[in-house]
């Protein structure tokens, strides 16, 4: 069992701003804007506040600026206002390559950097300004379904994916689709800390011990590759939330 993590959600260039973490670990999966022509039903950031999607007062938080466009709602997370199930595509290469060697029964993980609300009343595990955290995760109902591929599906197989965001762009774009077990995916209640304490730019152990990245340079902006042995650390945090582990000394 193998696992590759990828960042996902707004952030300071697309739309702006972060999605925010609450003193408390709970935090709101704000998606990145749409930047392509689509066939319509695609949600704007105003319908999804209106959902009351990101917890209490998020959508005073938005700026007037963004509220009236439309969304990419990617990952999709069954559950999540406008979603019908766990799906995931994503165009771009340095992401779709790892994303593509996966198989059934592999975990992709989803990670966003978040602006932390209230730092002097956030637990001790929230990075005072802004860091990152896995927001959610899929167990791999089959195995990762390349472009090419997709375009060979007949309607049936296509079916599971219809409600993605690359699905309703205009073309269909995505180099690789993804397609979590309803049992064994979600969008997690309370986000878990993938930098440090002190520093976003910093990687905890999550990153330097347990994935194949070096936590050097801008580490939140890659996908990290987790072998079987970091898959099952990553799920026993989730599971049990047991942080200090991440923060711990490794000497």
């Amino acid at each position: 069992m193998r696992a590759v993590a990828v960042n996902v959600a707004a952030n300071t260039n697309e739309p702006g701003f972060r999605g925010p973490i609450y003193p408390d670990g709970r935090f709101a999966y704000v998606p990145i804007p749409e930047s392509e022509p689509t066939d319509g039903g695609v949600p704007t950031y105003a319908d999804l506040a209106a959902a009351d999607f990101g917890g209490p007062g998020l959508h005073r938080s938005l700026p007037e600026s963004v509220r009236e466009r439309p969304v990419h709602l990617d990952p999709e997370f069954a559950g999540y206002p406008a979603c019908e199930r766990y799906t995931y595509g994503d165009e771009h290469g340095v992401k779709a390559a790892p994303l593509s060697e996966l198989r059934a029964g592999d975990h992709v993980f989803f990670y966003a950097t978040l602006e932390t609300v209230n730092p002097d009343a956030s637990a001790d595990w929230i990075t005072p300004e802004w860091g990152a955290y896995l927001i959610g995760h899929f167990r791999l109902a089959r195995d990762a379904v390349t472009g090419e591929a997709y375009a060979a599906l007949d309607a049936d197989e296509r079916a599971p994916f219809a409600n993605n965001a690359h699905v309703k762009r205009a073309d269909t774009d995505a180099r690789v689709f993804l397609l979590g077990d309803p049992e064994k995916s979600r969008l997690y209640g309370r986000a878990v800390p993938l930098s440090t304490r002190t520093a976003g730019a910093d990687a905890n152990l999550l990153v330097t011990r347990d994935s194949a990245d070096s936590g050097r340079g801008p580490w939140w902006r890659r996908p990290l590759r987790f072998d079987g042995d970091g898959c099952d650390r990553l799920l026993s945090v989730v599971a049990d939330r047991a942080f200090d582990d991440c923060f711990a000394d490794p000497a």
